[in-house]
């Protein structure tokens, strides 16, 4: 089949161009369309780039070289990389390009390393990212309309676009810098709205602030819907699609819109992401290494000219970390794991694989490597099993040090923990909102984790009632406490009632998880949290107090580790936080943390946020912990929000390698 396509491919060239693409007259540092030989000319002469995605939002800082130096080293020319416009502009007008949000250290870093670098700045990204990059305060705003010409979201657009794009003008190549084009939105046709008005206003504003030389493109899925709706004069058209696909139809959709200039496959995927509850995406080393010799062989069938560009998405995915990972909508809500691995040639620990040395493999049969090894893989350490929390220096049994100590070595340890319910305090100082009906997270002005909805049973009920919400209305997942026990778990598309008994006065809290905001399609209007009122056998409850948590900034700050209320040999059936310390063996390597018999939950070690588990639902089994948040020399600090059962022993298991494809498919635990 792919020869079948390579050969279509080339009559598709042959009845687009009576030429190749030669050789042009030099000129001066530039980057630019050559029409007429259907071609990219860099400085004058032909040019293509074999390129790879990175995601900077997606890597620690002190791992960028890693990973870029490997990249390099695979025999990529350029790096494709997106700007999340809420990893940066956190509030309205509040910025933030400090430390791992450094984006112009990462460019400069790229260009010290020789690679070039496609820019795609959105305002939307998708990228599998919280709400595909826009920032969820648009929500505040009443009517607004995302990805539009509305005015409200222009004038936010325009205002963030006024504080990026500066940064990169003078790193745009033909000002002397690395970047050889912008990409403006990002699969726009397949966006409802079909809005060619805001593509132009984008297409002014870029221009505006960037200047007229640099090469700006869009990038479509292959199909005619939405080549029309996400394509613009003025901005080069370019599509994107994965192995499996017909090549001829998918460029010949290409020349439907672009009958001149190079062919482009601007994502061409090496693997998948995973979701919740369902299997590891893989993709065999074979396939992609064959897939891209086809096309490399296609372009030297015709003297290795620049008649189009290969970009592989992603060469390395890395980690969303806290709550960036975003959810899609294909019948159902469907969120993304914290690993964003993708099965690609670099793993989510920046690792070579047997699909990177494949693809390096095919790549020298064109072009000449760079000089050198490929720099090896990270070290990784196994600590081994950590308790939550040891009452003494040394668990009962165990004389070794906690990181060897198995859990047979562990009997009943207690440990010490806070349920949530009894911090509300500390967790939300400014204290709660009270309201006659439950108000969304964009109502309470909470952009991400958790906010808790509390009220009272306004009768008896002695024989079970149904809890029960409005369709549509649980935004993502509400765990029930009555009376500060825990009953079960209402889910998005998924269990929407409970049956509980009460007596008239008896707390009802319901503490909502925003899971992440979908990041594709119609729905990235994505409000969170309680989105109806809840009823108790189809009568309204009312009269809430709303609680917006502010955990992070708890733990950054070093709670809870200074104040923990209680003592328990674990076993605990309630959202509650758990701690514990380690000590490493005077290393600070990468290493995985794996959560034996816990249930769902958040991870932070020395107050860094690694993101959501679910090891009762699966894929992913265990967290990537970067060395670098680690300390040598003095106590690691864990801190576990779980949030529906902790084991009667509460240990940690931290692994040297990844635990990925292990699918349970928990259900959601009731108690009535």
């Amino acid at each position: 089949e792919a020869q079948e396509g390579a050969a279509g491919l080339g009559a598709v060239l042959q009845a687009s161009t009576s030429f190749l693409c030669l050789q042009a007259s030099p000129s001066a540092r530039s980057f630019q369309l050559d029409y007429e030989h259907n071609c990219f000319l860099k400085d004058g002469a032909p040019f293509r780039y074999i390129s790879g995605s990175i995601h900077y939002a997606r890597v620690p800082r002190p791992a960028w070289r890693d990973r870029l130096l490997k990249m390099y080293m695979s025999g990529l020319s350029a790096v494709q990389v997106y700007v999340p416009w809420n990893y940066h502009e956190t509030l309205p007008g509040v910025y933030d390009f400090t430390g791992n949000r450094d984006v112009e250290a990462f460019l400069d870093l790229t260009a010290e390393l020789g690679l070039l670098v496609i820019l795609r700045p959105g305002p939307y990204i998708c990228a599998e990212w919280e709400m595909g990059g826009l920032p969820a305060w648009l929500l505040w705003k009443p009517d607004i309309i995302l990805r539009t010409s509305n005015p409200a979201y222009l004038a936010a657009v325009d205002s963030w676009l006024h504080v990026l794009l500066p940064k990169i003008k003078p790193r745009l190549y033909h000002q002397g810098g690395n970047i050889i084009s912008v990409q403006v939105e990002n699969e726009y046709g397949s966006y409802y709205a079909c809005d060619h008005g805001y593509l132009q206003h984008l297409l002014g504003s870029f221009r505006a602030l960037l200047g007229s030389e640099v090469l700006l493109f869009t990038t479509d899925s292959t199909g005619a819907q939405e080549l029309h709706c996400g394509t613009l004069q003025g901005l080069y058209a370019t599509v994107d699609f994965g192995p499996g696909s017909n090549v001829t139809e998918a460029f010949g959709a290409q020349r439907r819109v672009e009958p001149k200039g190079p062919l482009v496959n601007s994502e061409y995927y090496t693997g998948w992401l995973d979701y919740w509850g369902e299997a590891h995406a893989s993709t065999s080393a074979a396939w992609v290494a064959r897939g891209l010799e086809d096309m490399l062989q296609l372009g030297a069938s015709i003297n290795m000219q620049a008649l189009w560009v290969y970009h592989r998405y992603m060469f390395h995915g890395g980690t969303n970390f806290a709550y960036w990972s975003g959810a899609d909508y294909r019948g159902r809500y469907k969120p993304v794991t914290t690993s964003y691995d993708y099965d690609a040639p670099l793993s989510e620990a920046g690792d070579p694989t047997e699909k990177l040395f494949a693809i390096r493999t095919v790549i020298s049969k064109f072009q000449p490597l760079p000089a050198g090894p490929m720099p090896p893989a990270s070290p990784k350490y196994a600590y081994g099993w950590v308790a939550l929390r040891k009452v003494s220096a040394h668990p009962e049994g165990c004389t070794a040090p906690a990181w060897h100590c198995s859990p047979a070595q562990h009997p009943s340890l207690s440990l010490q923990y806070a349920d949530l319910m009894d911090v509300l305090d500390v967790l939300c100082p400014s204290g709660p909102i009270q309201s006659q009906f439950p108000l969304t997270f964009e109502a309470l002005k909470q952009v991400h984790g958790f906010v808790v909805y509390h009220t009272q049973l306004p009768w008896d009920v002695p024989d079970p009632a149904t809890l029960g919400a409005p369709p549509h209305s649980i935004c993502d997942r509400g765990y029930v406490m009555l009376q500060k026990e825990y009953r079960g778990t209402l889910e998005r598309d998924g269990q929407t009632t409970l049956h509980v008994t009460g007596r008239a006065g008896d707390s009802l809290d319901i503490l909502m998880e925003n899971m992440g905001r979908i990041s594709f399609g119609a729905n990235t209007s994505d409000f969170k949290g309680l989105l109806g009122n809840l009823s108790l056998n189809s009568r309204p409850l009312s009269n809430w107090l709303i609680y917006p948590l502010a955990i992070d900034t708890a733990v950054q700050q070093g709670w809870p580790h200074s104040a923990l209320p209680k003592s328990s040999s674990g076993g605990r059936v309630e959202p509650a936080f758990y701690t514990g310390t380690f000590e490493t063996p005077g290393i600070a390597w990468d290493t995985f943390v794996k959560f034996p018999g816990w249930s769902k939950g958040l991870l932070w070690i020395n107050g860094f946020n690694l993101g959501r588990y679910w090891s009762c639902r699966g894929p992913q089994q265990t967290l990537f912990v970067p060395g670098s948040v680690l300390h040598t020399g003095r106590p690691n600090n864990i801190t576990v929000l779980e949030l529906e059962g902790a084991p009667p022993t509460a240990l940690l298991l931290f692994l040297d390698q990844p635990l990925y494809n292990r699918t349970l498919g928990c259900s959601t635990v009731a108690t009535e």
